[in-house]
């Protein structure tokens, strides 16, 4: 079997990009051409990688300079197709070109020396990182999908519970913890609680969940039994009720074990990324969001500027002019990537909110104190509490920008 290592090379320019492909080191593919930054042209592009991989059995990586917002179009497009990128800065590529004894200049050219430069020694991190976020990317889409299936299983199951066992709700803290679930499957109806006795619940609640004491299993029981006395429903009619029932609590255990095996991923995964850390260190952004916000971003260097970063996630207005009419309300563009803005949008209401007491005082202190501020400033000028959220998610992407570009952290502009 012969191996091969297969590359296409975009140099992007405005409104175009020329394309060449290596199946292997030293070994072009075809003719290098030009394909246009329009819907058709870049499926042209996709088309052709396809070609490639059909060629050599690899799907192609894809090896770019970072060149500001000329590539956005670009990179949007084949990131949405999965396709690997690795964006190098141009000071990479310049000194590669600089050592050929060939000095031509042009977008051919130098779209052949990008797949020349991806078989060398020194793009080896530029590689292990373009993986790294691919991956981080697929993870978190992943997990944001499983999120969103099992909020539709948990709503078709408490439509089942309500009729069988409504009064089942509030005996455990949490309706969904592994312990609620799985009693639920053995006790299923107000009938099968009132039968067993007493010592049968508490002992099988503690078998359940055997980090709290037998004195919660106890008042557990003891729950149980009163919520199955106030059960409207004595007996279910509907066998086909109990069926549903298990075959959901199955589901939702299911994919509660899938989520953390993802979360434990994405966790050691982002770990691996400097980035991670730095978009932690922002008041209100936990792991699961830093991880969904770095990976959607990427290379923070084809942005020149935060307002690039701001249209990327599609909060900057959109502005309607005809003639002399010039609209007065602006609603937000809403294109770009919809899983980053809606990360940002969960980190924001997560920055506002009330988070604990001070140990010497009443005051309530905010998770983000900076952003609270900015928020209730907003608040005051009139602003409704989604205009205010969205100023505030605004707000934070030229924080992000400023802390990605410069490498610090939070607390070091705070």
């Amino acid at each position: 079997m012969i191996l091969v290592n297969p590359v296409v090379g975009l140099d992007i320019s405005k409104g175009e990009s020329q394309v060449q492909a290596f199946v292997d080191k030293g070994k072009p593919f075809r003719k290098s051409f030009k394909v246009a930054h329009t819907i058709q042209g870049l499926a042209l592009l996709v088309e052709f990688l396809e070609v490639v991989q059909k060629e050599t059995g690899l799907k192609p990586p894809v090896i770019l300079e970072a060149t500001g917002h000329y590539q956005t179009a670009v990179v949007q497009y084949l990131e949405e197709r999965g396709y690997l990128l690795i964006i190098i800065n141009p000071l990479i590529s310049y000194k590669a070109k600089s050592s050929s004894l060939r000095k031509v200049k042009t977008d051919a050219v130098d779209a052949y020396h990008l797949c020349e430069l991806f078989y060398k020694e020194e793009l080896e991190p530029y590689k292990k990182r373009g993986v790294q976020l691919l991956n981080l990317r697929n993870l978190t889409r992943q997990h944001e999908n499983i999120t969103g299936v099992m909020i539709q299983t948990k709503l078709q199951f408490q439509a089942i519970l309500d009729q069988v066992f409504p009064e089942y709700r509030g005996v455990f803290g949490d309706l969904y913890s592994v312990v609620s679930l799985l009693t639920l499957k053995e006790f299923p109806s107000s009938e099968d609680i009132l039968e067993a006795s007493d010592e049968t619940l508490s002992n099988r609640i503690k078998e359940l969940c055997k980090s709290r004491s037998i004195r919660w299993a106890n008042e557990k029981a003891l729950q149980l039994k009163e919520a199955a006395t106030r059960n409207p429903f004595e007996k279910t009619v509907y066998q086909s009720h109990f069926l549903s029932l298990g075959m959901y609590i199955n589901i939702i255990l299911q994919y509660k074990e899938h989520l953390s095996t993802l979360e434990s991923e994405i966790d050691a995964l982002a770990k691996e990324v400097e980035e991670y850390n730095i978009i932690k260190s922002i008041p209100g952004i936990g792991e699961k969001i830093a991880a969904t916000i770095i990976s959607e971003i990427g290379e923070i260097d084809r942005f020149t500027d935060p307002k690039k970063l701001v249209a990327f996630a599609g909060v900057d207005p959109s502005v309607f002019e005809s003639g002399k009419f010039t609209a007065t309300k602006n609603r937000i563009t809403k294109r770009g990537s919809s899983r980053l803005r809606h990360a940002l949008y969960m980190a924001v209401r997560c920055a506002i909110r009330d988070c604990r007491k001070s140990k010497t005082s009443d005051e309530i202190i905010p998770r983000n104190k900076k952003l609270r501020e900015f928020y209730d400033k907003k608040r005051e000028e009139g602003k409704p509490f989604k205009v205010a959220v969205i100023a505030c998610v605004n707000k934070l992407l030229h924080w992000i920008f400023a802390l990605l570009r410069d490498r610090t952290t939070f607390q070091d502009i705070a």
